[in-house]
């Protein structure tokens, strides 16, 4: 349904029609300062285009009306829609070429030239280009070999498949070209574009790969028209038996085709201008040459031409060195031998000794092409595939067996150079089909590149297929079958076969071919290296980049010395029928490619995907794409497998070194519908126990700098990635997303950043709120999306939070805690992080020690599981600690626990530590009152910091002398007692409580402090679980890499939150790396499978 704008003009009486001619002026300009200014620093172009917000430019321009004034703060990012229309119709897109000599020195005067819009329609910027590009050398040199070899019709198979190959994939690309502007850069940019830079870079340089192999081909070929049709006299190897001939033949294409593709390579670097003249006429060469086939088919039906062909019973002679088609001649009344007889025989005269199977047979003539009513057409159905040196044979003639079958290679017989089969002929054939990007090659020359590529492109393969099918039928019902197998026209004094067919004469064909070869081998030399230029210049394979320099005027130096050097790989090869499979398989995953890009734009359904072209299909882009994947393993499935692993190897090479990209491409879109069905799919029902793994919210803190302060906590989340779970780390930025935007995101790079070096692969959230508090709950509750939420709440132990002046970052830390309960998840706390071990470490023997207290989910024995996958801590053993109190059977929980862990399938060493119901300690009473007295003050006492500080430590100081005299009353100097349980107290503890339980209750009794009397029973007692606990832990764990512990829950009453860090406090220390566990409440390892 077409959309009607209706454009209504507002007056500005503010603007003169002075300025207006002043402002159209110099927008005509902007064009040309745009291809100035719109480079990188060695002359690179950047992508531009008006579609993307480009406010650079505009920045200058000031808005001075009246009549949108409402808008005049949003200029400079929201530009007004009559510049936004005028910017698109000022748009043009030159072809991103290399600039002549010449007009580079035009363009140093004080003006530059006015940029020509491109003018090339779709008969001459696309038809005739992809015309000359598809018809070529295999049509000339290999076609009638093909027809003679597979039959008519395996041969109007081969075609058929080929043309119906290069028909979908120019479907598919037509699709692909008319959704939106595309940019000179052809096929490479619209894969990379449409399937992402991996998958661009590598088919990009398949299709630089088989681009340059072409080259190398059309190379030989020309060599190969030179050498035995037009000038075999100056070949340099002259082989002297006839078994030599094959490799003289490829020694003297190497030498020649490495001079030719110097002399190409000199053409191309001296000019392109020169090239793109000659076009014309090697065009014109292909076009005369092809009807001078048709005509001369015509002229069979009337008069056939005279190319008779030498047998000696059934087989086919090659008739370089005789004259006479016959053993004798009378010459007056004398019988002599003809030179044929030389050739068979060991003399001239009559009585020689000659070869049995040239005495047993006659010699008969049959004319090579009998025409095309003679009916040869049914005698042409059927294949004649052959090994190497298999004779070629006329069966309808007769043959007496004779001679010794060993000694045929060194008789003049016509046989088969290489061993044929059906899919050699596919590969060998396959090239005669490439060509059908040029059009869109040329895209930026073109008037209308959308109308144009798709008309012009569709149009060509059916007439080049519509050539090729004649032609197939044409040879076929014209030319003798033997002369059709005859590769090199041996039989026909070395006149190559197409052209005997010809009118008016072979040697239309001989040159016309020629220069058909020369003009396709210098283009692909042209668009080769401007091809590999395009590919350095976008950055995504960072060796490449140097191959994206050039001269000044941008010709691709060294791209073309690459291209040279590649290309010289081919003509070392000297075969053309050994080169033609390898490009075949470029250009066919090159294909496959265009038509996987458009399948995969099709089902997406994605809003940008909106093709002009509306002839296409997502059925006929995968038909295309399993057609190009099939021809690949007809043709050779070991080159095929070569070209996977070569287009595999720089996909990786681009995903892990490669620069990162974004264009909107359809792998990220694909990407995006697999995520959404997967995360509908996850909310269906909450995953199993058996599909638990750790997905992990890491909270970080950043300094005042924005630089991560712990990075060892994104170590440790490296080293637990075995869970293969998700993970989020986020951070928390106070004040408001208005003003603290930039900071926000500078945070986020840095966490990014971090991460990278870290290589911990996840996503980063930085949220910003009016307190830290609130930010951390918004994390806990809404990062994460869907089913792929985090279960897991990772974070850093707060060091200083007895020195920080701001008792909020202990309270949020408790707050923290609470929540994660609150959300059912598991929550983690490293102390000492700055210790932990970095991903570069290696720890030797040593244990991870689990201290299994309560049971809250199993998260416990999950988690070092999961670092022993990983190199840092694959050498630590596992142990699993679990306290019995006074009425547990600790033998049986011990064979409990062991046959627990046998169940989970993990290895670990299983000890149950005993603890003793003892009388609570002085050294309890007064820890605990310590901590109350210092916990009141805080609260209650209004005064300033520093007051706060001293009286503090006033208190400290004089509990600390106080508990000193009463624990140790033999010690000279009073003893400094710590906040937390030292050694030296655990073992006094320890040894006093060994005297008898009695004594101690009476001492206990009558050293009671009136203050004691006074002291939260629930604090002594958790104060007391705590003392015992860690002289547990420290005796047992002290040398371990890491200790894993149950965290204890904070209480109810908020008051206590204080009270409750300094618990915490005395359960660790003494310990270096902690790792405090709770868990969410649900059972994350299961014993069944």
């Amino acid at each position: 349904m077409p959309t009607n704008f209706t454009v209504v003009p507002v007056k500005d009486n503010t603007r003169k029609a002075k300025e207006g001619d002043e402002e159209d002026d110099v927008d005509d300009n902007n064009v040309l300062k745009e291809e100035e200014g719109d480079t990188t620093g060695d002359g690179v172009p950047k992508e531009n285009s008006p579609f993307i917000n480009n406010t650079d430019n505009d920045k200058g321009n000031s808005y001075d009306g009246t009549n949108m004034a409402l808008f005049e703060e949003e200029m400079d990012s929201n530009p007004m829609v009559s510049s936004l229309l005028n910017k698109l119709a000022n748009y043009t897109n030159l072809t991103q070429g290399a600039q002549e000599h010449e007009e580079a020195d035009d363009d140093e005067g004080p003006k530059k030239k006015a940029v020509k819009s491109p003018q090339m329609g779709t008969f001459m910027g696309v038809y005739l280009p992809c015309l000359q590009n598809i018809l070529g050398v295999i049509l000339f040199l290999r076609l009638t070999w093909i027809v003679g070899t597979a039959g008519i019709l395996e041969s109007l198979a081969i075609v058929g498949l080929c043309c119906s190959c290069t028909m979908l994939t120019a479907i598919s690309m037509s699709a692909i070209a008319t959704n939106g502007v595309v940019p000179a850069g052809g096929s490479y940019y619209m894969i990379s574009r449409s399937l992402g830079p991996e998958f661009g870079g590598a088919v990009g340089l398949c299709f630089y790969l088989g681009t340059t192999f072409a080259g190398s081909m059309y190379i030989l070929g020309t060599i190969e028209i030179l050498l035995t049709y037009i000038v075999p006299k100056i070949a340099i190897f002259v082989a002297e038996r006839k078994e030599d001939e094959v490799d003289a033949l490829l020694n003297n294409m190497r030498v020649y085709g490495t001079g030719c593709l110097a002399l190409m390579s000199l053409v191309v670097f001296v000019g392109v201008k020169y090239v793109n003249k000659l076009a014309l006429v090697f065009l014109a060469c292909v076009i005369l040459s092809i009807l001078a086939i048709y005509a001369g088919v015509i002229k069979t039906i009337f008069e056939p031409p005279d190319f008779p062909v030498c047998l000696l019973g059934n087989r086919t002679l090659q008739n370089h060195n005789f004259d006479k088609c016959s053993k004798f001649e009378v010459i007056g009344n004398l019988t002599v031998t003809t030179k044929l007889w030389q050739l068979f025989c060991d003399g001239p005269d009559l009585n020689a000794t000659c070869n049995e199977y040239f005495v047993n047979n006659n010699v008969t003539e049959v004319q090579g092409i009998p025409g095309l009513t003679s009916g040869v057409i049914s005698e042409n159905m059927w294949s004649e595939y052959g090994p190497l040196g298999m004779l070629v044979e006329n069966k309808k003639l007769p043959s007496v067996a004779g001679g010794d079958p060993a000694r045929d290679i060194y008789l003049p017989y016509v046989m088969n150079d290489i061993t044929s089969f059906f899919t050699l002929l596919v590969g060998i054939y396959f090239p005669s089909v490439t060509g059908i990007m040029a059009g869109s090659n040329r895209s930026g020359d073109l008037r209308d590149a959308q109308k144009s590529i798709p008309i012009g492109t569709i149009l060509a393969i059916a007439t080049t297929s519509i050539i090729y099918v004649t032609c197939v039928v044409l040879f076929g019902g014209c030319i003798e079958g033997i002369l059709l197998r005859d590769k090199f026209g041996d039989s026909v004094k070395g006149n190559l076969v197409i052209g005997t067919l010809s009118w008016p004469s072979p040697w239309v064909i001989v040159i016309g071919s020629f220069f058909s070869c020369c003009g396709a081998g210098l283009q692909s030399l042209t668009g080769a290296p401007r091809l590999l230029q395009a590919i350095a210049r976008d950055g995504i394979v960072p060796f490449l980049q140097v191959f994206g320099h050039g001269k000044a005027n941008g010709e691709p130096t060294w791209a073309l010395l690459l291209t040279a050097g590649i290309c010289e790989i081919g003509i070392l090869i000297a075969s053309l029928d050994a080169v033609a499979p390898i490009l075949s398989m470029f250009f066919l995953m090159c294909y496959l490619f265009v038509n996987l890009a458009c399948a995969v734009q099709t089902l997406l359904r994605t809003p940008n995907w909106r093709p002009r072209f509306k002839y296409y299909h997502w059925a006929l882009s995968f038909l295309g794409m399993s057609l190009c994947l099939a021809l690949m393993f007809i043709s050779s499935w070991y080159y095929a497998i070569v070209a996977i692993a070569i287009a595999g190897c720089i996909y990786k090479y681009i995903e892990y070194r490669g620069a990162e990209k974004e264009w909107g491409d359809g792998i990220r879109g694909l990407s995006l519908n697999a995520a959404r069905y997967a995360l509908i799919r996850l909310e269906e029902a909450p995953p199993h126990t058996k599909n638990w793994r750790p997905q992990l919210l890491v909270l970080l803190n950043l300094d005042s700098d924005q630089v991560v302060k712990h990075p060892r906590l994104l170590s440790f989340t490296t080293q637990l990635k075995a869970g293969k779970g998700l993970t989020i780390v986020g951070n928390v930025l106070e004040g408001t997303y208005l003003t603290k935007e930039a900071e926000a995101k500078s945070a986020e790079q840095n966490i990014k950043a971090a991460m990278s070096a870290e290589r911990t692969k996840g996503f980063c959230h930085v949220v910003v709120s009016s307190n830290l508090r609130d930010g951390f709950s918004h994390l806990i509750q809404s990062a994460g999306l869907g089913g792929m939420k985090h279960n897991s709440v990772l974070m850093a132990w707060p060091g200083n939070w007895k020195q920080s002046n701001d008792p909020q970052s202990w309270k949020n830390f408790i707050e923290t805690i609470r929540e994660t309960t609150a959300a059912h998840q598991a929550l983690l706390v490293a102390k000492n992080v700055d210790s932990f071990p970095t991903n570069q470490d290696r720890l030797g023997e040593g244990t991870i020690d689990v201290w299994w207290v309560v049971h809250d989910g199993g998260m416990l024995m999950l988690l070092p599981f999961l670092l022993r996958q990983h190199k840092v801590w694959r050498k630590c053993k596992m142990r699993i600690f679990t306290v019995a109190q006074m009425d547990d059977n600790s033998i049986q929980m011990k064979k409990d626990l062991q046959m627990f862990l046998y169940h989970l399938r993990l290895d670990a060493e299983v000890e149950v530590v005993e603890m003793h119901d003892n009388d609570i300690s002085a050294f309890t009473y007064e820890k605990t009152l310590m901590m109350e007295q210092r916990s009141q003050m805080l609260k209650q006492m209004q005064l300033s910091r520093t007051e706060r500080e001293r009286e503090a430590q006033l208190i400290h100081d004089r509990n600390t002398a106080s508990h000193a005299t009463i624990n140790d009353k033999a010690e000279t100097g009073p003893e400094r007692v710590h906040m937390t349980w030292t050694k030296d107290k655990l073992f006094t503890e320890r040894n006093r409580n060994r005297e008898g339980n009695a004594n101690v209750a009476v001492r206990d009794l009558f050293n009671m402090k009136p203050e004691w009397e006074s002291l939260n029973q629930s604090n002594v007692r958790r104060m007391h679980t705590a003392i015992k606990l860690n002289e547990v832990v420290v005796n047992k764990s002290q040398g371990a890499h890491l200790v894993l512990l149950n965290m204890p829950g904070p209480p109810r009453n908020r008051g206590g939150d204080e009270n409750y860090m300094e618990f915490l406090e005395v359960l660790l220390e003494g310990l270096n790396r902690v790792l405090l566990v709770r868990g969410g409440g649900r059972e994350v390892i299961t014993i069944y499978s």
